[in-house]
């Protein structure tokens, strides 16, 4: 099998093991366990999957309302699917969670939540708090996302500005008990972090909100910092009472779409080498010392001996600097292929595994020995593309682009790199 098949290959088998048709129904209660309802709420750009998962393999009643990403939908017949807007929160967003908290409220302590939450969760619900406005939220989190903080650094002052995120889900549903079942597009797998963690307690304060801000130098509105600034900001603690009766349950990580992968490398004579589940960091830095490492081992055979596979996940960042179509994956293949100069023997392709990188509906690209010189002879400049930000203009022009459309779920960034034997 050609490179580009078989990375595509290990790609589509990452993206496969996080299926919520596959990983959700062992973890769904038992009917003895529920004495009233069984009302099904989430978010995610993997959240209407799941519930259609839960709708085939539940054999009792069940109500409830999700909502996904424009175009992420499934057919359901009992669960509600709302599409919003993401990466930038939308009104459909925001009359969406208003109706979850409204639906919290009817609950009783008979009745059992099945709370769906995938990566997309947090621009999926845009809930302000009183006195800051859907569009206050929009101006913060198009200057986070372009500032270069981290998902978690991102998360942490989106709880803090949220009347939804940070247990203040799980606490409008008190007393009906709340299983939270979570695919994981963060590194470390930390559930507060998973869509901002709307029905876990959160450790972080208003205080470490404001220093991310001050960090990155994030122009927020009076009014705005003033939640911060007060504590009127504050998310709902562990050991909250109202959390008593709260449980979450990771069902797919990223760590199991890399051994997914692994295997088929395995499979077609390729030592598979899982480097981490968690990289972070500025995506074009990742994607030079990825790089350096790939050299090293294609030369020296050190750390690892070719023929392999060097797999990674987690989730880089990208400060933007110029006015191309961004794309953290692409950011990061593009920094690797310019640092490996063409190298005979190295290809690699890094995608996100919710099918979108950045804003684009592209997942992201591969390269390989001949990437560079394709590009020069097309009149483009790598480095350029590279300083505008623009990795999906120059793999498109390569026709190098990895498009998957919808996958349905989102267990972040995977990244692989072959290294072929001398």
């Amino acid at each position: 099998m050609q490179a580009p098949a078989l990375m595509r290959s290990m790609f589509d088998a990452a993206v496969a093991s996080a299926q919520p048709a596959l990983c959700v129904p062992p973890h769904l209660p038992h009917p003895d366990e529920v004495k009233g309802r069984l009302v099904v709420i989430g978010a995610g750009k993997a959240s209407a999957a799941m519930a259609q998962a839960v709708e085939q393999h539940w054999r009792g009643p069940l109500t409830g309302l999700v909502v996904t990403r424009y175009g992420y939908q499934a057919p359901c017949e009992h669960i509600e699917i709302v599409q919003a807007a993401h990466p930038v929160p939308d009104a459909a967003g925001e009359q969406a969670a208003r109706r979850l908290m409204a639906l919290a409220a009817t609950l009783t302590a008979d009745d059992v939540v099945l709370c769906l939450i995938s990566g997309g969760g947090s621009a999926l619900l845009p809930l302000p708090l009183a006195g800051i406005s859907l569009q206050d939220k929009q101006q913060i989190n198009r200057a986070l996302l372009a500032s270069g903080a981290s998902i978690g650094e991102m998360n942490t002052v989106r709880r803090h500005l949220s009347a939804i995120k940070g247990g203040r889900l799980a606490a409008a549903c008190h007393p009906a008990r709340v299983i939270t079942l979570l695919l994981s597009d963060v590194p470390g797998d930390a559930p507060r972090d998973i869509a901002s963690g709307p029905t876990v307690g959160d450790e972080t304060t208003c205080a470490d909100a404001l220093a991310i801000v001050q960090r990155y130098g994030l122009q927020l509105p009076a009014h705005v910092r003033a939640v911060l600034e007060s504590g009127a900001g504050e998310s709902v603690k562990p050991g909250d009472a109202r959390l008593a009766n709260c449980s979450a349950h990771i069902v797919a990580a990223p760590q199991q779409a890399l051994e997914a992968a692994a295997r088929v490398a395995q499979a077609h004579g390729y030592t598979p080498c899982i480097l981490s589940d968690a990289i972070e960091g500025e995506a074009r830095d990742v994607g030079k010392v990825l790089a350096a490492l790939s050299v090293q081992v294609a030369g020296r055979g050190q750390p690892f001996t070719p023929p392999c596979a060097i797999l990674s996940g987690g989730e880089t960042t990208v400060t933007l600097r110029g006015k191309g179509r961004g794309g953290r994956n692409v950011e990061c293949l593009l920094s690797f292929a310019i640092a490996t100069q063409g190298h005979a023997r190295i290809h690699a392709l890094m995608g996100d595994t919710d099918g979108v990188d950045g804003a684009e509906e592209i997942a992201g690209a591969h390269v390989g020995p001949d990437t560079l010189a394709r590009a020069f002879a097309l009149g483009i400049r790598p480095l350029r593309s590279l300083d505008d930000n623009d990795g999906h203009g120059f793999f498109e022009a390569l026709g190098d682009a990895v498009v998957t459309g919808p996958t349905r779920t989102n267990v972040n960034d995977f990244r692989v790199v072959l290294i072929d034997a001398p």
